[in-house]
This record gives C-alpha cells, structure tokens and sequence, in this order.
C-alpha cells in the first residue's frame, strides 16, 4: 500500500502578509493545497493520506479545502523543522504501507504522470525522487557566507541536480534513515539527504514537468499562468 504524506505545517514567513498560509492561498479559483491532493488522488496510486498540519486553526482550513476530494485522511501536527514533522508523520503510518511519498503541498503543480514516473522507479530502487538537471551556472562561495571581494569556486552544472517532491521511499528504509539522522543530531532540509545519509541509493526521476515550489506571494500568478497554457 501506498501512503502519502503531505506536508501543509510550513510557517509561510516569507509570502508576506498578504498570504498568511501559503498552503491555503487561492490559486485558479482553488486552495493550493487542493490542487497538490488531487494530483494524487488522480493518480490513482494512493491508498492513504496523511497530512501534517501546523495548528488546530489550520487543520480545520485544510479539512475545508480538501472537502470537494473526499479523502479519508489521517492527521498528524508537524513539529519545529521539516525533518521533526515529516518524522512524526513516518511513526503515524500505518504498518501495512509498503512506500511512502513525501510532498510539499506547495509545490501544486504536480502532475499525476510525474507521481507515476516516480513511482515506476520504486519497482527497481528503495527510495527515488523527482528532480530536474541544474541550467544555470553556480557558484559557492566561501564558508562563513560572505559575498564582498571573494573567490567563487565553479561547479560542474553537468553533475547537478535540483530537488523537487515528491520523493518516495520503502516505508522501512526512510524510517530508519530518520532515525540514524535524529541519533546523529542533525537536521536536513529533504528526505534525499536522509536517506542518503543512511547510505541509501537514490533514484533521480527526472520530471518532464515545471514543479515548482510557491515561495513567495508573487508566484501566485506565474502559477496560475502555467495552469492556464495546459
């Protein structure tokens, strides 16, 4: 079986005031958070949903928002950091899911034929991940952060790649891979490095769709751009 988990508990700081739940912001006439959910649900490769929530407030906004999709969903508070919620959401799961997905609800771009890609990867690989190849040229700077009169070292674009969600594993294996990264006192920003931390080997699924991340308020419109030229 699988489940997903979908990550709604974010603080949103920077959408400004204007958009105080970047998750619930109204996007081609339908809450973003609605448009990520339905993606799945049309897939038809989910069999359980669990969201993680911020606050009551929120929670009871999102069971709101996802009325019109009937889901029979699980809810779980998510905790400070995005590593702490998605962890309370892997020990809430059901003991009968096989993989688990693991989505930002906002990025609601996600398309059914990506979550299918991905999850085609799984029949060969414990854990894999959409993601698109880097185009633009980066720089790192030096440690300590400092962007005045400094020396920039190059990377080779051609061995990066940028993380995007889902990302899907064995239920098993990103449990552990969690719990070896809580044991260790660190704290990551996305499941890949978990895993990867375990040593686990990671599928990239290269996503032939834009999926990108809403950030900031102004997004909003490229957003619903993109919605419009499908």
């Amino acid at each position: 079986m699988n489940t997903l988990v979908l990550l709604a508990g974010g603080s949103s700081a920077r959408m400004g005031e204007a958009v105080p739940d970047k998750t619930l912001a109204p996007l081609a006439g339908q809450p973003v958070i609605t448009h990520s959910a339905r993606a799945f649900q049309e897939s038809g490769l989910i069999a359980h949903y669990l969201v993680v929530y911020r606050d009551a407030e929120q929670r009871s906004s999102i069971e709101t928002a996802l009325e019109a999709l009937e889901l029979d969903a699980q809810w779980v508070q998510g905790g400070a950091t995005r590593q702490e919620s998605v962890s309370n959401a892997l020990y809430a799961i059901k003991d009968n899911t096989s993989h688990v997905f693991i989505h930002d609800a906002a990025r609601p771009l996600i398309r059914p034929q990506a979550i299918h890609l991905l999850n085609e990867a799984l029949s060969e690989s414990s854990a894999a991940v959409l993601a698109h190849p880097v185009t633009d040229t980066i720089k790192r700077v030096p440690a300590g952060g400092d962007t005045k009169k400094v020396l920039l070292e190059d990377l080779d674009r051609s061995r990066l790649w940028a993380m995007e969600t889902p990302q899907a594993f064995a239920l098993s294996v990103i449990r552990e891979a969690h719990k070896k990264a809580h044991e260790a006192g660190l704290n990551f920003t996305d499941d890949a490095a978990i895993a990867s931390h375990s040593g686990t080997e990671i599928s990239l699924v290269r996503n032939p769709h834009p999926n990108p991340k809403l950030t900031e308020s102004t997004d909003l419109k490229g957003f619903e751009r993109m919605i419009e030229a499908e």
